[in-house]
């Protein structure tokens, strides 16, 4: 398909931090599509499968995990990057690797993490991503990383718009090979930024229903969720409750995608960008909601928090989850040897260095690992029976 003159063209990509070879090439694929491919073939991206997205090792097999939620975040992100004209392989490869860097029990474990390094400059899930793919999982012999383009590192690096204090884990990156950190994302990025959110803010919902955590009533004192619902309804007037559920998800992605391709068209025809570098020069983002959208989007974030994510239930997981990660970095700090022999072998003996290899180590776990190797080296933990 032809590009949009603002898109990301894998034709003119600033390329790769360690240049292919044609007998590294493989394959008829362009620099985007080799991306994706990449990220689909790591085992960092096979790790999500075992990792929180809102319930902790959920017992039943309809739950979202990692995974599930970045397939479906692509998309979203693919249908969005079609509509205005974008690279749709760009888009979707940064959609599938935006959550890699997460720790097992999601932002729980990450408090924990970041707690538990404080003095080694913290822990930040967003730059773990760039620290994954760039430095840990490293199935070639010729250099460290994927070797993703240029374009896909700044895209994750600036999944949330401009970094003016990027954290350590991204600055060391980033002086190895400069992402324009103060600029805009590529609209690409800015596409998978918002997908992600259109995506969790429906499917969590789906998920917090589904597991009685909350109740479709609840849903409904919010404006945007009772919009949907009642367009579900006369349009199923005999349906349940249970069946409308799936009408009322779809419903609010349709109208979120559509609200989001029409402001976003809006800004593109007002900003008259004419190459990715007017992108990347604007003052604002491009791709966004309408601000009536914008709104009822945050609304809706304050309600899951109050009522799924901050749940009595999940809370108490969450603690446990915080133990745990915890308690392993201790653990580790504390004797080594209780490392895995090919992480103990790589260990440094001076920090932050120390502490930021063991950090490594804890992130790239499973929630289900976690637990393990908790109960191996520290002691017994009570968890659901689905870990």
């Amino acid at each position: 398909m032809a590009f949009a003159p603002y898109a990301a063209d894998p034709a003119h990509s600033r390329g790769r931090r360690y240049p292919l070879s044609s007998a590294t090439a493989r394959g008829q694929r362009d620099e985007y599509q080799r991306d994706r491919d990449r990220i689909v073939h790591s085992i960092s991206f096979r790790r999500l499968r075992h990792k929180t997205q809102v319930f902790v090792a959920p017992d039943g097999d309809h739950f979202r995990v990692r995974l599930t939620h970045s397939l479906e975040v692509a998309q979203i992100g693919r249908t969005i990057a079609r509509a205005l004209g974008l690279n749709e392989d760009l888009t979707e490869a940064l959609c599938l690797a935006h959550d890699i860097g997460h720790p097992p029990f999601g932002h729980a474990g990450e408090d924990a993490l970041k707690e538990a390094m404080v003095h080694a400059g913290g822990f930040d899930h967003n730059a773990h991503t760039l620290r994954t793919l760039t430095r840990l999982d490293s199935p070639y012999v010729h250099h460290p990383g994927l070797n993703l383009s240029w374009e896909m590192l700044e895209g994750l690096a600036k999944h949330n718009g401009p970094i003016a204090n990027p954290s350590w884990a991204l600055a060391e990156i980033d002086a190895d090979w400069a992402l324009d950190l103060s600029g805009q994302p590529s609209l690409e990025a800015q596409v998978a930024a918002l997908a992600d959110d259109i995506a969790y803010d429906n499917h969590d919902i789906d998920d917090g229903i589904r597991a009685g955590l909350l109740s479709i009533d609840e849903a409904r004192t919010i404006p945007v969720v009772a919009e949907g619902w009642a367009n579900a309804r006369d349009r199923w007037p005999d349906s349940s409750d249970a069946d409308l559920l799936g009408e009322l998800i779809r419903d609010q992605i349709g109208r979120m995608v559509a609200d989001l391709l029409a402001e976003s068209r809006r800004r593109i025809d007002a900003a008259g960008p004419r190459s990715i570098d007017d992108v990347r020069a604007a003052p604002a983002p491009l791709i966004a909601f309408s601000p009536e959208m914008a709104a009822a989007e945050r609304e809706l974030k304050r309600f899951m928090y109050a009522k799924l994510y901050h749940h009595p239930q999940q809370l108490a997981v969450a603690d446990q989850a915080r133990t745990i990660v915890g308690g392993l970095t201790q653990a580790y700090m504390t004797d080594p040897a209780a490392l895995p022999e090919d992480w103990r072998a790589r260990l440094p003996q001076d920090e932050p260095a120390r502490t930021r290899h063991i950090g490594d180590f804890i992130a790239g776990m499973t929630d289900r690992y976690a637990v393990a190797r908790y109960r191996d080296v520290v002691g017994p933990v009570d968890m659901p029976e689905g870990v």
